[in-house]
This record gives C-alpha cells, structure tokens and sequence, in this order.
C-alpha cells in the first residue's frame, strides 16, 4: 500500500538526516583538530519497480553512506618548534603507537600513518606525540648515508630516537694546505733555515692531535734552486714520520710561484690530477690537497715571506647535541654545539593508491586496508608525494561556515520528513475512522 510506503520513506529519511547530522556534529566539534580529516554523508535513494502503468507508486526511501575525505588538506598552521611536522601534498608519516613497541620486536611494529605530529622526545629519546603516536625512520650510516631498504615493507623503518645528552665527535678526512714559501730562501747564500708548520686536526674519538710540517730549503751553490723539502710527522703517533716529498716551483713568467713537480719520497703518493696527498695517520686516512701543478690556490713561492694564506679542514671535537631539524627531503639532522651537523634519520612518506580507502583510527591516524592499496614508502618530495615541513602542523579539513550552512538544511530535511509522517498518521487516522 502507497501509504505505508510513505511512512517508511519518512522513517528513512529521519534516519539518513540523522547520520548526515552525526558528521556534521562531527566536522564542527573536530574544526580546531589538527589534522582533522572532514566526514562527508551522501544520500542514495532506493527505487521499488512497479509495473509500468500499473497507477500505484510505492516509495523506496533513502540510505545514507559516510565517507572520510582524507585527501583533503587543511592549511599549515606555522609553530615555533622544529620538530612539530606536517606533509606539504599528498602522502603521510609512518607511525605506530607507543604501546605496540613493548609487544612487538624490532621491525614487526604495526604501520599507522599520519599527517601531522608534534613530536617530543621521551624519557628513552623515542620521538612521541602526547596521545602517544612514535614516529619511525630509516637509520642513517655513520657517514650520514642512508642505505638501501625496502620500500613495500617496514622492515627496515626504526623508532626515531634523539637524545638530549648525545655527543658526537667528527674526525677530520680531508684538509687544503695554501702556504707561500719566501722564494730568497732558496737562493745562493741563504741560510737555509726550515720552516715550521703545526696543523689541528681531530681524530676517530674526538682527541685533538696535529700534522707538524717542516719546509726546508735547498740553498745551491749559485742561483735559485726553488726546491724544497716538505716532512709530515704526526703526533698522534709520537712525531713519526708519515710523508716526505720533493717540491720544485716554476719560475717562469707564466706560472711563477707555482708548483712545478712533487716527488714522493715516502708516504702516501701525491695525486697531479687532484693536487692531494694521501697521510696515513693514526685515526685513518687524510687527504691533504696541496694544489695541483701550476694551481696558484695550494703551495706557491712568491717573495721573501712565509705565510700560511688559506689552511682549511673538517672536522670538529666532541660537541653536545643542541637542535634537531627535519628538512623538506625528510632528513632528520642533529646539529651540535662545536657545529658539526649530522644526519641521523630519513623519514620517508607514506602514499597508497586510494586515501580515501584507508581505514579512519583514533588520534588522526589511519591504516591500509582492501580498499586503499598497498603502501610504499616515497623520499618526500618524489614520486607523487610532497615535502616534509617542520615548524608546522596541518589544520583541521573542516569549513565552519559550509558545515553550519549544511547543518540548517539537515535540520529542515529532517522537520520535513518529520511532517511526511505526521501527515500519514493523520491519513491512517482517516481510514481509521471510516468503519466508525
């Protein structure tokens, strides 16, 4: 019978109105959220076939289906700590909650992804948010490199641990030597005195030790002879000897006061191509770039004065960890108070096929699921996915304005459908009365 129909109708379109409503309380409550993905309710109706021409109508009514549009970005809401994190585009970070970390082995935490975080350190280091939602990177090298991991899993995604009282030292691996020798000093008559040069450099535990370089000249009989002797010796190993070399200077009018040959006499052999030399030390390799032949930048002899023009070298002493950044490529970077700066994480993005697919959690997060794909794990900024920002938070998805301008139409849809079953209890009522 048509009239039942109606009232079912009434009743479902109560119902749809109902669960619109629920997301837009939803919308409303969570609009100073950050992170906040806005619920969206769409309608569908139901059709009840009828015979064509058959003079009567029955009504199917309406369902109500919920979405969560997580592709949808709030604004980026700038803040004054460095490691309060948003994503600039499309993709999430990779969490997991802090309980799972003391059920769960190395590698087997659950991935839970996220789109905004203010991350603090915790008793143990472990970058946390107060609902306790622990970020997770990739390790780097002690050089700073991150390695090669797989992408489709979480295998190699770590918790990201920053500790205040971490130090770290720098050991020095390459040094540029710019010394002028007076060129009288290799003239007839001369005094042939050596020259002294003391050089810091920082070992593999942070000690400070040096490379004392002597110069010492050939005085020839008659004329200029522009040789030298250069000696390395270096302290860490009691003044020994690591490097002996021959140095002849061009006096032409060309390249006068340049390097003109280096023979190696012992040590590590000099390289023409880069103008280095390869020093053994004590805490391991050290390049020394002495200039190449002909190079006015590295060793010159010009005039009558000795002069160190340009020594510069890696490096540092053990410092204490000051501030921990995250640039737009995901790299975590700790920066110490002697100013050496490390890499110490990658933190990648999470993209998936569909992120409207994901299955919504508590606290802003979300998980894959049939729906969404399988995830991969993206360097920010490649592929589809945008940059990592620090200093910043994503704001909530949700429009106040649009959301109290649906609000006042779902109360209108729902007085309205309201008033369809009053006037079929009223009808009924009618029929009620004809047998009286």
């Amino acid at each position: 019978m048509s009239i039942s129909s109606s009232l079912n109708a009434g009743v479902a379109g109560l119902s749809a109105n109902a669960t619109r409503l629920a997301t837009i309380s939803d919308n409303i409550a969570n609009s100073g959220t950050y992170g906040y993905k806005r619920a969206s309710t769409d309608f569908e109706n139901f059709v009840i076939n009828q015979a064509r021409g058959a003079g009567t109508y029955s009504a199917g009514g309406v369902r109500a289906a919920t979405t969560r549009l997580i592709d949808e970005h709030g604004a980026l809401v700038a803040t004054s700590n460095a490691l309060d994190l948003a994503v600039s585009g499309r993709g999430m970070l990779p969490v997991t909650s802090s309980v799972s970390l003391s059920s769960f082995s190395g590698g087997a935490q659950p991935l839970m992804m996220t789109t905004t975080g203010a991350f603090r350190p915790d008793a143990d280091g472990v970058l946390r948010t107060e609902s306790g939602l622990v970020l997770l990177g990739w390790p780097a090298n002690a050089d700073g490199t991150i390695p090669v991991l797989p992408r489709d899993t979480i295998a190699g995604l770590q918790p990201v641990v920053i500790n205040a009282n971490q130090t770290a030292g720098d050991p020095t691996t390459t040094m540029n030597l710019g010394v002028n020798l007076p060129a009288t000093a290799t003239e007839a008559g001369a005094a042939g005195n050596a020259l002294p040069l003391s050089v810091e450099y920082f070992g593999n535990l942070g000690t400070s030790d040096t490379l004392d370089i002597t110069f010492s000249p050939t005085v020839p009989a008659s004329g200029s002879s522009n040789t030298w002797t250069m000696e390395i010796r270096d302290s860490s190993q009691s003044g020994a000897l690591i490097g002996e070399y021959s140095l002849v200077f061009d006096d032409t009018r060309a390249n006068g006061g340049t390097l003109a040959s280096v023979t190696t006499v012992s040590g590590g052999a000099y390289d023409p191509a880069t103008g280095s030399l390869a020093l053994s030390v004590a805490g391991g390799p050290i390049t020394m770039t002495i200039g190449k032949l002909g190079d006015p930048n590295g060793l010159t002899q010009l005039s009558d004065s000795f002069a160190p023009t340009s020594i510069t070298k890696d490096g540092s002493p053990v410092g204490n960890l000051t501030t921990v950044e995250v640039d737009d490529n995901g790299f975590v970077t700790a920066t110490y108070d002697t100013g050496f700066t490390r890499r110490i994480y990658q933190i990648p993005v999470v993209d998936v096929p569909n992120p409207n697919g994901l299955i919504a959690l508590n606290n802003q997060t979300f998980q894959v699921s049939p729906d969404s794909g399988s995830f991969f794990l993206w360097d920010a900024g490649d592929g589809p996915t945008g940059s990592v920002v620090g200093y910043a938070r994503e704001g909530s998805a949700t429009d106040v304005a649009a959301e109290l301008t649906a609000l006042i139409q779902t109360q209108r849809a729902y007085s309205s459908n309201a008033k369809v079953i009053q006037t079929v209890d009223e009808m009924l009522q009618e029929t009620t009365n004809i047998k009286r």
